[in-house]
């Protein structure tokens, strides 16, 4: 039964946010919603306004797309910097926010070909194909390569392509890298950081026994991350290189995450819903199996901030954005009907807070 629904799940997870519980501006700042086209010739963004959720801007990313089965492929930095992976180019594309538009700014090559993004400690992390790398953040602008590192397995060797899902940053001295390799559990490697430069190799923790493929996840403050066990319909919690909790996520295919204080959104592909789940120092809990719907399709990633929560989704050969507002107690209102991306594939969803709005 167990090899059955991981099957079931294993297909949906592979087969997107914005709306606020208050969109406040400041100045002239409008709260953005950035999409990708992921093509795999000529890779574009898609600039929305997250309150009439109105196309604002087309802009070429300098590269190609391509990439699947990740989180985080596209990034913004308090609201004044948006990085969005070239997948079939070896490049991130890096983008200025200027009053309510966005500029393009320049590309930075990664060793391998780029996956997942994430800003912390004055640098980008770039999670590629095979391996991590930092860029040094000086002003809000990305400059060298400052450290790298080749991506491990649990059970040793490099992940094979397509494995790695997402990076997210737990503090100053580390990252976690998670790596989905069925019918094997999968790994979480840990990569440790010194003075925000990705250094030494990675730290490979296998995904508990009986759970399958560690994907989407969230980090708390306190070091701490709730990951989804995507293909075995779980939640774990990661503390301090183990998992120290796994529950039934109650939805199938629970694949991607972003936090709002206390609460973690967790889209759910195959069962085209949004849970909220709490997570503690030892303990994962699911507030709400089912906090949202998105009926247009599977879900393909999600963000969160400044009371706008962003969902992208795959259905009938087309990809939608959904918008929801979210308030203090993490209940998630849409934001009117989905908006339809004009392509099939879109990937990543990033919110751009209006300027002084950053939260989270």
């Amino acid at each position: 039964m167990f090899k059955l629904k991981m099957v079931a799940a294993a297909a949906a997870c592979f087969a997107l946010a914005a709306g606020a519980a208050r969109i406040h501006a400041s100045g002239h700042d409008r709260t953005l919603v950035v999409t990708m086209t992921n093509d795999s010739d000529t890779n574009q963004i898609k600039v929305y306004d997250a309150d009439t959720r109105v196309l604002l801007q087309t802009l070429s990313t300098h590269g190609k797309g391509g990439v699947g089965g990740n989180a985080r492929g596209i990034k913004q930095l308090e609201g004044t910097l948006v990085a969005v992976v070239n997948n079939g180019s070896n490049t991130v594309a890096l983008f200025r926010r200027d009053g309510d538009r966005l500029r393009f700014d320049k590309l930075v090559s990664t060793s391998s070909a780029p996956v997942s993004l994430d800003f912390a400690n004055d640098h980008l992390y770039v999670a590629g194909a095979t391996t991590v790398d930092s860029f040094v953040l000086h002003e809000s602008s990305v400059q060298w390569l400052d450290g790298t590192t080749d991506l491990t397995l649990a059970g040793g060797g490099l992940p094979p392509v397509g494995s790695t899902a997402q990076i997210g940053v737990t503090g100053k001295r580390q990252l976690l890298v998670t790596l989905k390799t069925d019918p094997e559990p999968g790994t979480v490697d840990i990569v440790s950081l010194d003075r925000g430069t990705v250094t030494g190799s990675p730290a490979a923790v296998s995904a508990p026994q009986g759970t399958l493929t560690p994907f989407g996840f969230a980090t708390y403050r306190d070091g701490s991350a709730l990951i989804t066990l995507a293909h075995s319909n779980q939640d774990g919690l990661f503390r301090d290189g183990s998992f120290a909790s796994v529950v039934e996520a109650g939805q199938a295919a629970s694949c991607w995450m972003t936090r709002v204080g206390k609460y973690v959104f967790v889209a759910n592909t195959g069962s085209r819903t949004i849970s909220r789940l709490v997570g503690t120092g030892s303990h994962v809990f699911v507030d709400a199996p089912i906090a949202a719907n998105v009926p247009t399709g599977a879900p393909a990633d999600i963000d969160a901030v400044a009371g706008v929560l962003g969902v992208i989704d795959h259905g009938a050969g087309q990809s939608h954005l959904s918008v929801f507002s979210y308030n203090r107690f993490g209940e998630l209102t849409p934001a009117g009907a989905p908006i339809g991306v004009g392509v099939a594939n879109a990937n990543g969803v990033a919110i751009v807070p209006a300027r002084g709005d950053q939260q989270n």
